[in-house]
C-alpha cells in the first residue's frame, strides 16, 4: 500500500491507484443517483401523497396549526419538544415542503455517511479512507429507514446525527452532550448514550447531555404544558401514539409482545425486564468497544439497544443497526462477509424477501429488524482490536485452476477457485434472496396473454417444420391413462425444488471445492431463463384456447380468468421459454454424471431430466421447444462459469499450515502476502 501511494501511471503501483480512483469515482456517481432517484420519486407525486406524516404535523389543516392539543388528532408523535420546534417552520413549509425537506434530508444523509466514515476505527488503509464515505453514503440511501424518512417526510435522521456529531465532532465534552442532549430531546430513548458516557469516563458529557435534554424538556413543558402532560404521563412518554403499538412497523421489543399476544400486566412486566437485560448487556459490550477503541461501534450498539427498548420503535428509527456494520465477526476471512452481507441484506429488503411466507417462520419474518438490532447490541461476537485475528484473519483456501482456453483475454479467468465451503449463513441468505428476487422478476415479466399466445403459435408452427409437434397426443395420452397421469402430476409439482437444493447440500458437505463451480452454473442459467420471460413472454399448451390441451395438474381452465390456486396471483403463468424445469433437472443430471463416484449414480442423474421432460410436456405445461431453451441456458450457464474461472480440474492447492494460522495468524497472513 505504501508503494501504491508513491507510484505514478508508469510505477508498479500506478495500476491500483489508478482502479483506486475509478472504484471511488464509480461509487460517488452511484451514491448521487441514488439521491436524484429518491428526489424524484418523492417529488413526483402529488402534493397529498408525499411526505403525509410531515404534512399531518405542519401542512394545511396540520396538527401545528390546531389551537389545541398536539396529540388530539393521533397523528403526531414527537416530543412536545419537537412540536415547539417545528410550529415556527408551518407557515414556511407550506410554501416549499416538498422540495425543501426532501433535500434537506438527503443533505443531511450526506453528512451522516461523512461523518461515520471519518469516524471508522483505525488503523484503516488508504483504500478505506477513499471508499468509506461514498460506500456508507450509498449503503444509507439504499437502506429501509431512510427511504422510509424520504417519503414520509420524518425527521429521524436528525437525532441519529446529532448523536454521532456529538460523539465524534464535538468541540469539548459540554458541546458534545449539548447535541446528544439535543437528540434526546427529539427522541428520548437516545438518553441511553448518557449512561455510556459516563461509563466511558465522558462525565462532563454525560451531564451535559442529562442537563440539556432536562432543559429542553422543562422549555417545552412551560411553552407546551398541556401537551407535556398529555406526551409524558397520560401516553409514559409517547405510548401509544400514532400507529398501533402492535403493528408490523412497531419494531421495539413491546411491538413484539403485543404480536406475540402478551397484554396487560404481564406484558408490561415482560417488556420492562427483557427492556432491562437488554439496556444492562447492550452497554456493558458498547463499554468494552469504545474502550477498546471501536466508538463508531460502541455507538451504533448503543443505538440498537435504545431503539429495542423503546416503547415505540418505527422502521425509521433504525438506521444504527447499519452502522452496526463496521464491526468485525469471524477469525477466518471467508466468514468476515457474513456479518455486512447480513446487516445490508436486513436493512435494504423487505423481511417477505428475506424469509418465506410460512407460518413457522412468521414470528422472525415479522420482527426481522428488531431481531437484527438485539443481535447486534447482546449477541454478535464482534473482534477487539488487540486480537490478532484483527487485521490477520485466517486465510481463505484458494487452489490454482488447470488454465483455460480464454486466459490470454483480459480479465478472464479472474476468479480464485475456493476449497473450503462458503459460510452456511451468508449462502443461505444469498440462495433466499436471489430465488425470491427471481421470483419478483418472472411475476413482473408479464407481456401480455395477446403476444403470450401469439408466440405460442408461433413456437407450434416452427415445431410443426420440426416435426416435434407431439405435445397434443401425449397429452391426451397421460389424460386416458389415470395411472400415469397421477404419476407425472405429482413429479412435475414434487421434484422441481427438492432435487437441486438436495444436490446442493450434499455439494456443499461433500465436495466444497466443486459446490461454488455448481451452484454459479445454476444461477447463470437462472438469470438468462429471466432474460427469456421478460422479452419473450409464451402462452403455455395449456392455455392455448382451440387446441384441446388437458391441464392435468390444475384441472379444466377458463382461459380467460384461469385459476392456479394459492399460486394464481404470484406466478406468471406466460414464463414457459425457456423451461426452467427442464433447465434445472439437466443441471441436476449433468452434476451428478460428473461428480458422482459410481456408474449407478450417474445413470440415475439421467433419469431426473428424461421424467422432467416427459412431465413438462404430459401435463401441458411446456412446449418441446421450451425444453430446448432450458437445454442452452444451462449450456450458456456452464459456459460462463467455465470462461470466467477456467476448467473444473482444480490443481495443487496453495501451501498452507493450518497449526500454524491458528497459533500465529498475523505471522502467517504476512508470510501467505509475501509469497
Amino acid at each position: 500500500m505504501v508503494n501504491a501511494e508513491h507510484s505514478g501511471p508508469g510505477r508498479p503501483g500506478g495500476t491500483a491507484v489508478n482502479r483506486l480512483g475509478a472504484a471511488r469515482v464509480v461509487l460517488w456517481l452511484l451514491a448521487a443517483v441514488l439521491a436524484v432517484r429518491h428526489a424524484a420519486a418523492v417529488l413526483r407525486l402529488p402534493p397529498g401523497d408525499r411526505l403525509t406524516d410531515l404534512e399531518t404535523w405542519i401542512g394545511e389543516n396540520g396538527v401545528l396549526h390546531v389551537s389545541g392539543s398536539l396529540y388530539e388528532q393521533d397523528q403526531f408523535t414527537g416530543t412536545p419538544f419537537a412540536g415547539l420546534v417545528l410550529k415556527p417552520l408551518a407557515r414556511s413549509a407550506e410554501q416549499a415542503l416538498g422540495v425543501a425537506w426532501t433535500f434537506g434530508t438527503l443533505l443531511l444523509v450526506v453528512v451522516l455517511g461523512v461523518v461515520a466514515a471519518r469516524a471508522l476505527p483505525g488503523p484503516v488503509s488508504r483504500r478505506t479512507s477513499l471508499l468509506a464515505a461514498p460506500v456508507a453514503i450509498t449503503l444509507l440511501m439504499l437502506s429501509l429507514p431512510v427511504r422510509n424518512a424520504l417519503s414520509l417526510g420524518q425527521t429521524s435522521i436528525i437525532p441519529i446525527l446529532l448523536v454521532l456529531l456529538g460523539c465524534f465532532l464535538g468541540s469539548g465534552q459540554r458541546r458534545s452532550g449539548v447535541l446528544i442532549g439535543l437528540g434526546a430531546a427529539l427522541q428520548p430513548a437516545l438518553l441511553l448514550f448518557a449512561p455510556l458516557l459516563w461509563l466511558t469516563g465522558r462525565r462532563r458529557a454525560a451531564a451535559s447531555t442529562t442537563a440539556t435534554f432536562a432543559g429542553c424538556s422543562v422549555l417545552a413543558w412551560v411553552a407546551l404544558p398541556y401537551d407535556s402532560w398529555t406526551y409524558w404521563v397520560h401516553h409514559l412518554a409517547g405510548t401509544g401514539l400514532g400507529g398501533r403499538a402492535d403493528s408490523l412497523a412497531n419494531q421495539s421489543l413491546h411491538g413484539a409482545l403485543l404480536r406475540l399476544g402478551v397484554q396487560g400486566p404481564l406484558e408490561i412486566a415482560l417488556f420492562v425486564m427483557l427492556a432491562a437485560g437488554v439496556c444492562y448487556v447492550g452497554l456493558r459490550r458498547a463499554v468494552r468497544y469504545a474502550q477498546d477503541g471501536q466508538l463508531l461501534l460502541a455507538v451504533a450498539l448503543t443505538g440498537c439497544a435504545a431503539v429495542a427498548v423503546s416503547p415505540t420503535g418505527w422502521q425509521h428509527q433504525l438506521l444504527w443497526v447499519l452502522l452496526a456494520v463496521v464491526g468485525r465477526v469471524g477469525r477466518r476471512a471467508a466468514d468476515r462477509m457474513v456479518w455486512p452481507a447480513a446487516v445490508v441484506l436486513v436493512m435494504t429488503l423487505p423481511s417477505s424477501v428475506l424469509l418465506p411466507n410460512l407460518a413457522a417462520l412468521a414470528v422472525l419474518r415479522d420482527n426481522v429488524l428488531l431481531l437484527a438490532a438485539l443481535a447486534a447490541a447482546c449477541a454478535v461476537p464482534f473482534l477487539p482490536r488487540t486480537s490478532p485475528y484483527w487485521q490477520s484473519p485466517v486465510p481463505t483456501d484458494y487452489a490454482r485452476a488447470a488454465p483455460a482456453r480464454w486466459s490470454r483475454v483480459p480479465l478472464l479467468p479472474f476468479w480464485r477457485r475456493v476449497l473450503s465451503r462458503p459460510n452456511l449463513l451468508l449462502e443461505l441468505l444469498v440462495i433466499r434472496v436471489g430465488y425470491s428476487l427471481y421470483s419478483h422478476i418472472r411475476a413482473a415479466a408479464t407481456g401480455g396473454r395477446t403476444a403470450a399466445e401469439e408466440h405460442a403459435r408461433q413456437i407450434l408452427s416452427v415445431e410443426d417444420l420440426l416435426a416435434l409437434d407431439f405435445e397434443h397426443w401425449v397429452n391426451q395420452a397421460v389424460v386416458r391413462t389415470p395411472w400415469l397421469e397421477t404419476v407425472f402430476n405429482f413429479y412435475y409439482t414434487s421434484f422441481h425444488f427438492v432435487v437441486p437444493l438436495t444436490i446442493l447440500g450434499v455439494l456443499y458437505w461433500r465436495r466444497p471445492a466443486h459446490y461454488r463451480w455448481a451452484r454459479a452454473s445454476l444461477g447463470f442459467a437462472t438469470v438468462l431463463g429471466l432474460v427469456g420471460f421478460w422479452f419473450y413472454p409464451l402462452a403455455p399448451p395449456r392455455l392455448m384456447p382451440g387446441l384441446g390441451f388437458v391441464d392435468t395438474v390444475h384441472g379444466p381452465q377458463d382461459l380467460a380468468n384461469p385459476d392456479y390456486g394459492a399460486m394464481t396471483a404470484v406466478t406468471n403463468q406466460y414464463a414457459a421459454m425457456p423451461s426452467l424445469h427442464f433447465g434445472w433437472s439437466l443441471w441436476c443430471g449433468i452434476v451428478i454424471v460428473l461428480l458422482a463416484p459410481e456408474l449407478w449414480m450417474k445413470l440415475l442423474g439421467l433419469v431426473h431430466p428424461l421424467m422432467t421432460v416427459c412431465a413438462i410436456v404430459a401435463t401441458a405445461n411446456h412446449w418441446v421447444l421450451d425444453a430446448f431453451g432450458g437445454a442452452a441456458v444451462v449450456a450458456a450457464g456452464f459456459g460462463l462459469v467455465y470462461v470466467l474461472s477456467g476448467p473444473r480440474t482444480v490443481l495443487l492447492a496453495l501451501p498452507r499450515i493450518p497449526e500454524q494460522l491458528e497459533r500465529e495468524p498475523a505471522q502467517v497472513g504476512a508470510e501467505a502476502s509475501k509469497t
